[in-house]
């Protein structure tokens, strides 16, 4: 059940996202404990994303009071989203969209880490992409288009030829010397990619699509997947087991989580 605010959310609550589009938010992996990773980096994006999508602050103790509530009688690990938008938007108006609300969904979560996944690469680049906005239809476009041929996901590439992330997740690379590489570029600042950066030692560089494939390994990273090989790019298989993959796995799931 969704609930926004309090309350459940009605049809007539929901029509002005799902004709807009026009919101944000964030999705949280809980564990079994209730507690999730990096919580506050979690509250800092609804911030953040408010600012530049509506001008207007957080409150995030009620954000984290909204998501306990929705928990309540939920067991094991699920995935919570808290999606920031206003049920008065107008389409013709979005100037007047100023006092938005707070919807929180729950979902079961999968198992860590997931299967590898194989990506077909995709010219694209998010509208806003340091905001993880509800805008989604270029990115599902292309996860449809690579799922039709056979891939699992798209893995998202300018027009000049560089890699930057994918369709929900953030990428990095291993290369040939165990080096941690993240794709320089717009991208989405990812809470499980910040997590790993405060925690292990990495690079950032421009990553041409050619210089992705010539990597010995390539991995996603996002709240619900945790940190997940990719076993091809396009033709090019990728390696799914090295050593620093493994290391970059136990790193993140060592991270307490954070109470609500």
């Amino acid at each position: 059940m969704a609930k926004l605010n309090e309350q459940p959310a009605t049809a007539a609550d929901l029509l002005p996202l799902a004709l807009t589009s026009y919101g944000h938010f964030t999705s949280m992996r809980v564990d079994a404990e209730r507690r999730i990773r990096g919580l506050a980096l979690h509250m800092e994006r609804l911030v953040r994303d408010s600012t530049i999508v509506f001008g207007t602050a957080v409150d995030t103790g009620r954000v984290r009071a909204l998501v306990a509530s929705a928990l309540d009688g939920r067991e094991g690990p699920c995935v919570v989203r808290v999606t920031h938008f206003d049920p008065t938007v107008d389409m013709g108006h979005p100037d007047k969209a100023t006092e938005p609300q707070i919807m929180v969904t729950v979902r079961s979560a999968g198992e860590l880490p997931p299967p590898p996944l194989a990506a077909l690469s995709v010219q694209y680049e998010r509208d806003l992409p340091q905001v993880k906005h509800c805008g989604l239809f270029g990115a599902l476009h292309a996860r449809r288009a690579a799922q039709l041929k056979g891939f699992d996901d798209a893995l998202f590439f300018s027009p000049n030829n560089h890699v930057s992330e994918g369709g929900t997740w953030n990428v990095g690379f291993i290369d040939q010397d165990g080096t941690v590489v993240w794709p320089d570029g717009p991208v989405l600042p990812g809470v499980t990619a910040a997590l790993l950066q405060e925690r292990t030692e990495y690079k950032i560089a421009p990553i041409t699509l050619e210089e992705a494939k010539a990597m010995p390994v390539a991995f996603a990273t996002n709240t619900s997947i945790g940190v997940r090989a990719l076993s091809a790019i396009d033709d090019t298989p990728m390696a799914i087991e090295h050593p620093v993959l493994a290391t970059l796995r136990e790193t993140y799931l060592s991270v307490p989580g954070d109470e609500l």
